[in-house]
């Protein structure tokens, strides 16, 4: 029964989130916010919503190792399991030049979140700070967006706001968009309570810790709507999308999400995740630089064959209990 409910958290969770989007996507344009701020924003954290929802609910139900091991385990996912499916199904090229970007940012927040754990917390002021980097990035995104920066507008049809239109489809009054709204809070509420309480319960039943579990299968589960968004973009041959989803998505779960639970409480950083899954994290978005730069024009199905190859390898780590990440190179 634990595993039904599980399974039935993931898909509330997951409808929530859809729901959620749909309605904002709605609300906005009925106050005719531009499609570009709509796709920057709306669209981009409701992909990211069930981790936010998840990591927060874990952290004051007296379980913030589950929260941590989504946020570090969702980041991973992202770029090992999803871009690797993702490049399966259509290679994955990066056509934007300005990409690279944004892969600088996430990768100085990467480090920064392990510059900030050293002391195995995430305090107030560590949580300021990432929340501050966040505001200056998500504004610097508009800006280079709007064409305000260089002189030119760096994006082109091929962006989240060409989604804008797919995602408002189903509301069609302002009752309806309302409870798109409302049903899809709640559906993250409910999903979230959910996943916490029997993925707990699974770990304990296993007697393993709450961090492996969300570091796996919590990370998965809250990760699909990154899964769908990518795997869409990859079918519709717009690579883009895909590479941008991704980036976009986990710098937001480091310097949003987690700048917002250091505000909310001191987060507590394992030995375990500070010695290797933070490190396994962080080659991770290493691995993309190549691409970014496009000193590799693209993803293609060996690449996205050796990152699931790599993901596999990380979730056997993870089984074989490996707690530090030296240990864990020297062995392979």
């Amino acid at each position: 029964m634990i595993y039904v409910l599980l399974v039935l958290g993931f898909i509330i969770l997951l409808g929530g989130a859809e729901l959620l989007v749909r309605g904002a996507v709605s609300f906005a344009k009925s106050f005719n916010i531009s499609k570009l701020v709509i796709g920057m924003t709306v669209i981009a954290f409701g992909t990211s919503s069930p981790e936010l929802i998840v990591s927060i609910n874990a952290s004051v139900s007296g379980v913030p190792s589950l929260a941590l091991g989504n946020l570090v385990g969702s980041n991973i996912a992202n770029i090992l399991l999803i871009l690797g499916v993702s490049g399966l199904i259509y290679p994955i090229k990066s056509e934007n030049k300005s990409l690279w970007l944004d892969w600088v940012v996430l990768t100085f927040a990467s480090s920064l979140f392990i510059i900030f754990s050293l002391n195995h917390n995430i305090d107030f002021n560590d949580g300021i700070l990432l929340i501050g980097i966040f505001i200056i990035f998500m504004i610097y995104s508009y800006l280079r967006g709007s064409g305000y920066l260089s002189g030119a507008n760096l994006r082109d049809d091929k962006t989240p706001t060409s989604e804008v239109e797919e995602l408002s489809l189903i509301p069609q009054s302002k009752l309806n968009t309302v409870i798109c709204v409302f049903m899809g809070f709640a559906g993250l509420a409910v999903g979230s309570e959910l996943l916490i309480d029997n993925g707990v319960q699974i770990a304990r039943s296993f007697q393993i810790s709450e961090v492996a579990i969300g570091l796996t299968v919590i990370a998965i589960g809250t990760s699909l709507p990154e899964l769908a968004a990518s795997g869409v973009a990859a079918f519709r041959k717009e690579t883009d999308l895909a590479f941008g989803n991704i980036v976009g998505s986990n710098i937001f779960n480091i310097v949003g999400i987690v700048g917002l639970m250091g505000l909310i409480d001191h987060l507590e950083i394992p030995s375990r995740v500070l010695q290797f899954d933070m490190w396994v994290m962080l080659f991770s978005v290493i691995l993309l630089l190549p691409f970014m730069f496009r000193w590799i024009r693209g993803l293609g199905r060996a690449f996205a064959s050796m990152f699931l190859l790599l993901y596999l390898l990380y979730i056997f780590a993870i089984a074989t209990d490996v707690r530090n990440i030296f240990d864990f190179v020297s062995n392979i």
